[in-house]
């Protein structure tokens, strides 16, 4: 019998629960805590964001060699076009479809297809590009 998900892909999706969690508590709170809802959006994803790199580094893809600057800068461009280009055009593309159903599944479901799509691009870019294992890395430099 075949394998759902791999450890690899396991542990990538624990760590999304991780740093999503991160971010929405840390929204929250600071929102609470009376911080402008833009500035409290931008600290909890800028968290959620360290978290997620942090913990992809060096537990879901166990990258600790190869340049960590390297890591970051690939890290940051990866992110921020699934977060910035990726699940708002899929948005765009799928609202339409759900536009007959509730408000508020009409707003979530494309939002949720964007973020699904975004969650491959960023697995595939990770593991093939942002975490590749050093010893890959060290193979081309030859």
């Amino acid at each position: 019998m075949k394998k759902l998900l791999s450890a690899q892909q396991l542990r990538f999706g624990l760590v999304g629960v991780g740093n999503t969690l991160v971010d929405l508590v840390g929204y929250t709170v600071l929102f609470a805590l009376g911080t402008p809802l833009v500035i409290a959006n931008l600290i909890s994803t800028t968290m959620g964001m360290a978290l997620s790199f942090t913990l992809n580094r060096s537990f879901t893809f166990r990258a600790a060699g190869g340049g960590v600057a390297r890591q970051v800068v690939l890290f940051l461009l990866v992110t921020g076009i699934g977060l910035w280009v990726i699940q708002p055009l899929v948005i765009l593309l799928t609202r339409d479809a759900f536009a007959g159903l509730p408000e508020t599944l009409a707003i979530a479901v494309p939002k949720f297809a964007g973020i699904c799509v975004a969650l491959v691009w960023n697995y595939v870019l990770y593991s093939k590009l942002v975490f590749r294992p050093a010893e890959e890395l060290a193979k081309e430099s030859e």
